[in-house]
């Protein structure tokens, strides 16, 4: 019972790197823009697929095929961004819907490029069993926790010392303050566009290692994100990560002691006594009154 507990949180907190990974992206611009970009999970999809290409086409470990996903998916969310940008009037519901189109659009072009099959990495050196004591999980799973932890330590350091992550958190801070120091509000949410799509294009290809894909993963991959970026609190990088960390063990334990079925209502449950008990999430700034 012990040895079944501690693989559950085992798998679990893996789990959480890899959903901290889908969440970044999302939980950036979010924070930079408060805008939710419902593409994001399409965007995972998309670089999950090309890394597919790259093993079943080529013969190449998938892991090889993020130096290839980066520039189409930087480039797909820049179009994002361009369209986003042009609304004038009630930015964040009309964004919010036509992000949501550009995901079905996105969505149904990997149907018609790689059909409707489930698809699932089969190289031998990312399947293999890596042991800790008594309990054990694949190579790709510890590789894509490890690079959650990394591209989260990196993103951080980007926020709080480089030029343009400064300018990112003054743009989320107050838009027009930004502009009266000199800081081009469009330029700052592009580059927030494209951070965001070189971290879709990792996490794609860790799922892709890790798991299996097909068509409609990338709405599930788009709520999961929300969910964390919410527990996490607007703006908050480490928040992403016990959010995540929350998420994983959560669905876990409830596969582990109750039944797969209930995997997701689980994380939902959790997804809303975060929100009632804390409505800023677990790291999220109280806003003062008066």
């Amino acid at each position: 019972m012990i040895d079944l507990l501690l693989q559950s949180l085992c798998s679990g907190l893996l789990a959480a790197g890899t959903y901290a990974l889908v969440a970044l992206g999302l939980a950036l611009v979010f924070g930079a823009m408060r805008i939710i970009n419902l593409t994001h999970g399409e965007l995972v999809l998309l670089a999950a697929y090309i890394a597919y290409t790259f093993e079943a086409k080529l013969g190449i470990n998938p892991v090889f095929a993020i130096p290839a996903a980066i520039p189409v998916v930087c480039a797909a969310a820049a179009v994002s961004y361009g369209l986003i940008s042009r609304i004038r009037q009630d930015r964040e519901l009309n964004s919010l819907i036509l992000t949501y189109g550009l995901g079905l659009m996105i969505t149904n072009a990997v149907l018609l490029i790689w059909h409707g099959d489930v698809r699932s990495s089969g190289n031998a050196w990312l399947q293999d069993s890596i042991t800790f004591g008594p309990l054990f999980s694949m190579r790709s799973e510890v590789l894509s926790f490890v690079i959650s932890i990394t591209l989260m330590i990196a993103l951080w350091w980007w926020l709080s010392r480089s030029w343009y992550g400064r300018a990112v958190r003054a743009v989320s801070s107050n838009r027009d303050a930004a502009k009266l120091m000199g800081i081009n509000p469009r330029k700052i949410e592009l580059a927030s566009f494209l951070v965001a799509g070189l971290l879709a294009s990792v996490a794609g290809v860790a799922i892709y290692s890790s798991g299996s894909i097909q068509p409609a993963v990338g709405e599930a991959l788009t709520i999961k994100a929300f969910v964390i970026t919410v527990l996490a609190g607007v703006g908050s990088i480490p928040g992403v990560l016990v959010g995540a960390m929350l998420l994983g063990l959560t669905e876990s334990l409830t596969m582990t002691f109750g039944s797969s079925s209930l995997q997701q209502l689980a994380g939902m449950v959790l997804f809303l006594l975060v929100l009632y008990v804390l409505p800023n999430g677990l790291f999220g700034a109280v806003r003062r009154r008066g």
